[in-house]
């Protein structure tokens, strides 16, 4: 359980620090959104690999970290920054989902 306390974390941080990635960019780049980018980052893979630590399989640590980090983004960005979401778009959110879901399902259980 811990260990998907730990991927959580990771998730989150990495959510923040790939958000705040629109802010080091443009005409005007914002130099504290660096440092939450770098820390964010760092602070996201030090929690996935605490979650590696605590029995979360390679695998599937590593499609729930991503795909939920590419759905939380793309809503963040169309919610925040008013970014397209087109039905496609949706469509292959509702896929990654569907995925994650299989690859933890087939899984083999302790």
């Amino acid at each position: 359980m811990l260990g998907y306390i730990f991927l959580a974390i990771a998730i989150a941080t990495e959510v923040v620090a790939t958000t705040f990635l629109k802010f080091t960019s443009g005409e005007n780049p914002k130099w504290w959104a660096f440092v939450i980018v770098v820390v964010g980052y760092i602070a996201s893979f030090v929690a996935l690999s605490q979650s590696l630590t605590r029995g979360v399989p390679l695998g599937i640590a590593y499609a729930i970290w991503s795909a939920v980090g590419v759905v939380a983004i793309v809503l963040i960005s169309w919610v925040f920054f008013k970014e397209s979401l087109t039905w496609v778009q949706i469509a292959g959110i509702v896929l990654v989902i569907v995925g994650v879901g299989l690859l933890e399902l087939g899984g083999k259980h302790a």
